[in-house]
């Protein structure tokens, strides 16, 4: 059966049904859609005013590189200034090829770029330090929690270093389903309630934060990659395959098979989510060590290096009562990890992505 005219502008064969309208449309007026839908996000969410210079986390892969493009092409409507910050999380063999593809985009771009290491910022502790440190304990699985904490404190320190006044990450809808899915399965009932909404609005003293993606569908990021001809670094982390995120993506691809709306669904059930006062959790404060914004006397990142330092990392994320009686409260929220703060865990597969088989007429 050939392929119907693109509906949009009635001219060009059409390319893709769009997964979530079915909407049949040409490249080139899909590509157009998508960029209007993530103005329409950022503008009425009102999440980058005017004069912003937005710090957008850079990690080489296709969600990242995806918003950086969309943004560099909406920045002059937008009235804001972009700069690219990479965290180099010292993971040998996988990232090394990842930021050579951040330095290609920026140059190509003409973005200026900014690097900060765990290594630099973390008294010398690397990922695979991490990893090698977690061996044996019985939390070597959990090497995607020690570095989305501290991942999330790597970017909002370069971001500070480039004169930021906002930052932006690349989840798509997808990828806030699955968190919500995790809060779910782990009856995480104070994460869930903090789990709606575009971002975060820079309480405590922190940069204000906002996933201009959330509402498009990973299948349509990939889509628009395609169509765009990006240039982006899809292998998987080494770390990733056990993380616990990858049994809720399983899931979410299961739910979404039979009703294809349960990736929005989910997304926005988390913005709707209300829970009765004593539910909700405290307001949040200052960490007693460093100052960031912390719900309990540390924040995680200092928990978790306070337990790496000690030679101690089951104490960093685990549950058990030492862990509360050493380290503190802090410490047990580290396992429960929000998503902005899990920035690609599980990295794309180790092939480029395939166009989702979204192109049957």
């Amino acid at each position: 059966m050939p392929a119907p005219q693109c509906a949009s502008c009635g001219k060009a064969r059409a390319a893709l049904r769009r997964p979530r309208s079915g909407q049949a449309l040409c490249g080139a007026c899909f590509c157009t859609a998508f960029e209007a839908e993530v103005l329409h996000t950022v503008v009425a969410g009102r999440l980058l005013p005017p004069g912003a210079v937005v710090a957008v986390g850079a990690s080489g892969g296709k969600d990242s590189t995806v918003l950086a493009h969309v943004l560099r092409e909406l920045a002059p409507r937008l009235g804001v200034s972009l700069q690219l910050v990479a965290v180099d999380e010292g993971i040998g063999g996988y990232r090394d090829a990842a930021l050579a593809a951040v330095r290609r985009q920026a140059a190509r771009w003409e973005l200026p770029l900014t690097i900060v290491a765990y290594a630099d910022l973390f008294g010398g502790w690397t990922m695979d330090a991490v990893a090698r440190s977690t061996a044996g304990s019985g939390r070597s699985r959990s090497c995607c929690t020690f570095c989305g904490v501290l991942r999330r404190r790597a970017l909002e320190e370069g971001a500070r270093l480039v004169g930021a006044t906002h930052v932006v990450t690349g989840h798509n809808a997808d990828d806030m389903a699955e968190t919500v899915l995790m809060n779910f399965l782990r009856g995480d009932a104070g994460r869930l309630a903090r789990g709606g909404g575009l971002g975060s609005a820079g309480e405590g003293g922190a940069l204000p934060r906002c996933r201009p993606l959330q509402l498009a569908s990973q299948k349509e990021v990939v889509l628009y990659a395609h169509f765009r001809r990006l240039d982006y670094f899809s292998e998987e982390c080494v770390y990733a395959p056990e993380a616990f995120r990858g049994h809720a993506r399983h899931l979410l691809k299961l739910l979404e098979a039979a009703r294809p709306s349960a990736v929005l669904d989910l997304v926005h059930s988390a913005e709707r989510l209300a829970l009765a006062p004593a539910a909700r959790p405290p307001p949040a404060g200052a960490c007693s060590r460093c100052g960031a914004l912390a719900s309990r006397t540390l924040c995680q990142a200092c928990a978790l290096l306070d337990g790496l330092d000690r030679g101690r990392p089951r104490l960093a994320i685990g549950k058990g009562r030492r862990g509360r009686d050493e380290v503190g409260p802090a410490v047990v929220a580290a396992s429960g990890t929000p998503q902005e703060e899990q920035q690609e865990q599980v990295q794309p597969p180790a092939q480029k992505e395939a166009v989702p088989a979204v192109l049957t007429f």
